[in-house]
């Protein structure tokens, strides 16, 4: 073989050592050329194979992720109904008079503001609960009245539904009846909030998705017992206790508290799912008014609630709660200062007690907010136009209170209309006023002459009494409403955990079902469709005549 020339560039697997003539070289230099053609055409296709099983792989894995994350995250929505932000400033300042705190002690919800909500309804600018909550569970502007509907009555899919539908555990902790406004919109789809017998049956699972909730805890056992029934508010004879049980799962029904402690304690905690406590055949009692033995609290359902999920969820599977503080709505459309001041104490206790959660629990997410504010609160009152009004209050006036103006009323009706009322002398009736109604009652000691004649003579009617005790207790304290309905006012907005960034600032409530859905990485539109799909088999496009056996007293607290 001829030497090669030391200035032929090397072919790419040539060794220096060897020595080939031209023709050998040709030949080398066409083989390599095939090769390396090969060689590209291998790569290619394996690339081209490497991002086709990539993009499927992080499809896949986006996939799976969407549900994983979507499991393992926990989501708590807590209301406080009728609370604005007077409200949150008067609860802050009484909790600082009762436990003598100084004047910078922060309250559980002080250290979570983020924002406020914009409250307006689709057809109001002064909302109720139903289009407020409905807000929060669909994400959408509804009508008054509205439970789980659109503008124009149709189903509307909610972050609940959305929730289990991903495989997550569900509950209700709710102080009112458990087909209230608040609950019902998260739980239960129809086109007027007083339609609670409907509510009732949809929540227990009798609708096109079956059973939703897993753990819901509040009143209103009244829409579940049959109308032949004592104290049952069906116009049907449906027993949807009964139902309940046999046909959709439903374990234990708790109706005490001696109920809710005896299942707690058996379970280590953990309720067993699916569970409803119906502690009340109403709304539950006023915190003030509660007998401990009968009704479990606010904080005591909230604990058992975040227990119970939290304990039952397997692996990568979260959890939605909703927690209403009903009944601060309530004491405020009877003006009722002493009642709301409890009510928002208690529900601070059971936001305290969720941020012990989320700071074990980091994967949560926490809004709290309310769906309006009532009765036009204000912490300053000139009750005479004549006179330049004190700058103060006084909430040691609110701390002698005993009793709320509901109990209270409720005692009074009772006296004057007991065996032998007849023969009550004037004297006899104006002393029960001032002893029972006025001094052990609201701890006023100075009732004037026209309070007590008032009380004792003039026969009013219950809803009147209610805002003339409400009145007569929030003079002495140098408090105001102004009106027994709802105001059209921003709402504080609060939240902490992971995933409230979007709500910072001023925000429609919209934003906050949003928010939920967000996070949870859920389409609340695919809900909806499902919902839509059959509605013509199970939805009542139309309001009936008659809702229930409520009373006018009943059915306030809107």
């Amino acid at each position: 073989m001829a030497r090669r020339e030391a200035t032929v560039p090397l072919l790419a697997n040539e060794d220096p050592r060897d020595e080939f003539d031209d023709e050998e070289r040709e030949l080398l230099r066409k083989e390599e050329a095939k090769h390396i053609r090969r060689e590209r055409a291998r790569m290619v296709l394996c690339l081209g194979l490497a991002i086709v099983l990539t993009s499927s792989a992080v499809t896949i894995t986006f996939y799976f992720a969407k549900m994983s994350l979507g499991r393992s995250r926990n989501v708590i929505m807590m209301v406080s109904d009728g609370f604005g932000p007077a409200s949150q400033t008067y609860g802050r300042s009484f909790y600082q008079y009762k436990y003598n705190f100084p004047e910078g002690e922060l309250t559980s919800l002080d250290k979570m503001l983020v924002g406020s909500s914009r409250t307006r309804s689709n057809d109001s600018l002064i909302t109720d609960s139903a289009a407020g909550a409905t807000a929060f569970s669909c994400a959408l502007k509804t009508y008054n009245a509205a439970i789980g509907v659109d503008p124009a009555g149709n189903p509307c899919g909610t972050i609940l539904e959305a929730a289990k539908d991903l495989g997550m555990l569900t509950g209700l902790v709710v102080t009112s009846r458990i087909t209230h406004a608040t609950p019902a919109a998260f739980s239960a789809h129809v086109t007027h909030r007083d339609m609670e017998s409907e509510i009732a049956a949809q929540q227990i699972g009798d609708y096109p998705l079956m059973r939703q909730v897993d753990l819901m805890m509040g009143g209103g056992r009244c829409f579940f017992l049959p109308n032949t029934t004592e104290g049952s508010c069906r116009t049907d004879g449906r027993d949807l206790i009964k139902e309940a049980r046999e046909l959709y799962g439903w374990k234990d029904v708790m109706e005490s508290r001696e109920d809710f402690m005896r299942l707690n304690e058996e379970n280590a905690g953990k309720l067993p799912l699916p569970a409803m406590g119906l502690f009340h055949l109403d709304h539950m009692n006023y915190e003030i008014d509660r007998d401990h033995e009968k009704e479990p609290s606010l904080l005591e359902m909230t604990k058992a609630a975040l227990a119970t999920l939290k304990g039952r969820a397997g692996p990568n599977q979260g959890f939605f709660l909703m927690i209403e503080g009903s009944r601060i709505d309530m004491a405020a459309h009877n003006n009722d200062p002493v009642a709301h001041a409890y009510e928002i104490l208690q529900y601070h206790e059971a936001v305290k007690e969720v941020q012990k959660f989320v700071y074990k629990n980091p994967d949560t997410l926490v809004i709290s907010t309310s769906d309006h504010e009532t009765g036009g609160f204000t912490l300053g009152n000139q009750d005479d136009p004549n006179t330049y009004p004190d700058y103060l209050w006084k909430p040691e006036v609110i701390d002698r209170a005993q009793a709320s103006t509901e109990a209270l009323t409720r005692q009074l009706f009772v006296y004057n209309n007991q065996p032998g009322s007849a023969d009550f002398t004037q004297k006899d009736r104006e002393q029960f006023v001032k002893t029972h109604i006025f001094d052990k009652g609201l701890g006023i000691t100075d009732p004037t002459p026209e309070e007590i004649a008032y009380l004792t003579n003039t026969g009013p009617d219950y809803m009147k009494v209610l805002p003339f005790l409400g009145h007569a207790i929030s003079r002495r304290a140098n408090l105001g409403w102004t009106t027994q309905g709802h105001t059209g006012v921003d709402v504080n907005l609060y939240a902490m955990g992971d995933g409230f960034a979007s709500l910072l600032g001023n925000n429609e409530n919209t934003k906050i079902g949003e928010t939920m859905a967000d996070y949870l990485k859920v389409d609340l539109s695919y809900i909806t469709r499902k919902l839509q799909k059959s509605a013509q088999k199970w939805f009542q496009p139309k309001e009936p005549q008659v809702f229930s056996r409520l009373s006018k007293h009943q059915k306030s607290g809107h």
